[in-house]
């Protein structure tokens, strides 16, 4: 019986949600990395950082903060956290500005062990929301579109990945489960609207639909801020249940990752090989993968 699994092995989890992000890049960059320091003593294997860990979360930082992934201060030092460390490090989301085009993305990158960037994604989807009476927030007033979805390789197995407003589109995670990965971890930062109402609940949907684990990593509520997080960086298990949590504080989560709970639950509830293809499309199918990390469609 298939679970559509790629090679993969337990692995601890951290999700580091950070607190005191404010004006000084610097100061943010020192103390993300101490943090990533600490995450990796305490036993995590992989650790994630939130969305926008290096500048406040806005439309009209993006382009203040943004800087070039090539020589950048803030991926010099991911690269140079993750290899101190020693660990995978999925590195949250900073503002990207693309040379050339002068373009700004909103964007993840990732590390191995030895520091070196092993994978990139641009947010695909940008939040552009008008809750009346609520909030108004459109992102794509100053940043581009991501246009490739990621799976990470590491020794751990493949890890697919997106930036928050991804997490409502099911189709990345459908496709990144029939694609081998065995979880979807996503850098956010909902806000005090969304938050309660939907940010444990797309978590636990992407996890139940898939068989598959499912983290988001927030940062820290900061009620001084221009934009308040709801912070709750959660693990969701195979099985949709909550594994690991928090408040709305700075902090890290931990949980283990286990990929003999991706096949035990694939196993008893084989979703994998009862889909009807015959009635409806396999949507991975129109993906195809690269040895970068990405994929395209076809």
């Amino acid at each position: 019986m298939s679970t559509i699994l790629s090679p993969a092995s337990p692995f601890k989890l951290a999700l580091v949600q950070l607190g005191g992000v404010g004006a000084d890049k610097a100061k943010n960059l020192v103390h993300t990395r101490d943090m990533i320091l600490k995450a990796a003593n305490n036993g995590a294997q992989v650790v994630v950082l939130p969305e926008c860990f290096n500048s406040p979360y806005g439309t009209n930082y993006f382009p203040e903060y943004a800087e070039a992934l090539q020589g950048g201060e803030s991926v010099a030092m991911l690269s140079a956290a993750a290899k101190e460390a020693n660990v995978y490090l999925i590195g949250g989301s900073i503002p990207e500005k693309e040379e050339g085009s002068g373009k700004i993305y909103n964007t993840l990158t990732a590390y191995d062990p030895t520091g070196k960037m092993i994978a990139k994604h641009r947010k695909v989807h940008l939040f552009d929301i008008d809750v009346p009476g609520k909030i108004k927030f459109k992102e794509s007033d100053t940043l581009s579109q991501g246009d490739w979805l990621t799976h990470i390789d590491t020794k751990y197995g493949k890890i697919g990945v997106g930036i928050c407003y991804d997490m409502r589109f099911p189709e990345m995670a459908t496709i990144a489960a029939r694609k081998g990965c065995l979880a979807m971890i996503y850098p956010g930062a909902f806000n005090m609207t969304t938050g309660p109402l939907h940010w444990e609940l797309l978590q636990r949907a992407r996890a139940v639909d898939n068989q598959m684990y499912v983290a988001a990593c927030s940062p820290a509520r900061d009620l001084s801020a221009n934009y308040h997080a709801w912070g709750h960086s959660t693990v969701v298990d195979p099985k949709g249940a909550v594994i690991a949590t928090t408040d709305e504080h700075e902090g890290i989560v931990y949980a283990d990752i286990d990929p003999e709970q991706v096949k035990e639950v694939r196993t008893n509830i084989p979703l994998y090989n009862q889909r009807r293809f015959d009635v409806y499309a396999d949507v991975s199918e129109s993906v195809k993968e690269h040895d970068d990390g990405t994929a395209t469609k076809k």
